[in-house]
Formats: C-alpha cells, structure tokens, sequence
C-alpha cells in the first residue's frame, strides 16, 4: 500500500493522445490501460486514483475521449485511458475508427502488463463489455474487473453484484481471479488499486 501511495503521489503528467498506431510513445516502460464503455466512471477512477480532479476530461457526454491517451507515472510507468467503447454520441464511422485502434493497441503493445476492465457495479457485465473481454481473450492480454461506483448500492447488492460479474468472468481465460470493488466518490479500493499496479514491473 506504501509504494502505491508513493508512486501516485509522485508526478503524473499527460504525454499525449493518440490516433493512430504509429503515434503510440515508445514501448519502454510498464503500462497498465484501462477499459470501460462510455459513462462507466472511467475519466473519475483515473482522477480518484492519481489524486488530481481534471487529469482525465469526465464528461457527461458519453464517448467524448476519442484518443489513447497515455499519462506517464513517474519514470517508469505509464497509465493509459483507452477510448470508451459501445455507445457514443458521434457518427458511426468514428465510433468504428476508435474500436480499431482499441483493438489494435491491445492486440499489439508489449509492454502491457494489464488491462482494466471497468464494469459499472450497478449493471454488471454488459454485452458490449462482453465484446472487449472476448477481444482480451483472443489477444492473451491479462485483463482485470473493476467494478466502478460501488457507493451507488446497498452492501447485499453490492455482494450480489460482484458474485454476478465472477460468474460471468470465470468462463474467460485471460480474466484475473480478484475482482476490485471501487468508487471515485469515496475512495474505496483506490489504495488497493494503487499498489497492484505499483508492484507491477
């Protein structure tokens, strides 16, 4: 918990935001992105985890981040919000230029140690969240459950939630057994968030 606390309080810069495969930053350092369809409190985790109220652009326009964006953690990581996918409030062909460059970048950069899935406590796994896991599967890209805005229910459904989403996980191979609980509103699970991906090397 103590070198997650340290890493997160150290700088977090953004580096870019990318459109293409050939404008990713070189793959030099440990990355962990993080995955979630649109309005699933993405931009506010990312926010909650590095301390800082406007690092990630949160939006009430769903699909407003359009780009990979990469934020460099310290000298030795990089955080990386991947575009929402599923429904988004712009033409097709965009929503379709995203999702391939989604795919691509997860098929694609060696230096992932893990993908993010955020899943929305209060709706459990999606079939368009179905879409990304089946991806991650194909790709062999360890991915792990977030469940986001966990405040928003009761402890028992809370429960039930996460009973629910382990069903449906432990039918993939690439999904990791531990399945976090989160809320950027009250900060629960951001420690423990913090400090797997500090011992991530």
């Amino acid at each position: 918990m103590e070198r997650g606390r340290r890493l997160f309080a150290g700088p977090c810069d953004f580096v870019k935001g990318v459109v293409a495969m050939d404008g990713l930053p070189a793959a030099d350092r440990v990355e962990v992105c993080f995955a979630g369809r649109s309005n699933v409190g993405k931009s506010s985790l990312i926010n909650a985890l590095t301390g800082r109220k406007t690092l990630a652009r949160a939006s009430n326009t769903p699909g407003r981040t359009q780009e990979i964006n990469f934020f460099a953690l310290g000298p030795a990581h990089y955080l990386v919000d991947l575009p929402g996918y599923g429904f988004a409030k712009a033409p097709k062909p965009v929503v379709e230029r995203w999702q391939a460059l989604l795919k691509a970048y997860l098929a694609g950069r060696p230096t992932l140690r893990r993908a993010f899935v955020l899943i929305d406590a209060r709706h459990g796994v999606k079939p368009v969240d179905e879409e990304i896991i089946s991806l991650l599967d194909r790709s062999a890209v360890t991915f792990q459950a977030v469940l986001t805005k966990a405040d928003k229910l009761a402890p028992a459904a809370r429960a039930e939630s996460l009973a629910a989403v382990a069903r449906d996980l432990a039918r993939h191979p690439a999904a990791f057994p531990e399945i976090l609980v989160t809320s950027a509103e009250t900060g629960a699970g951001i420690p423990a968030l913090r400090a797997l991906i500090a011992g991530m090397a």
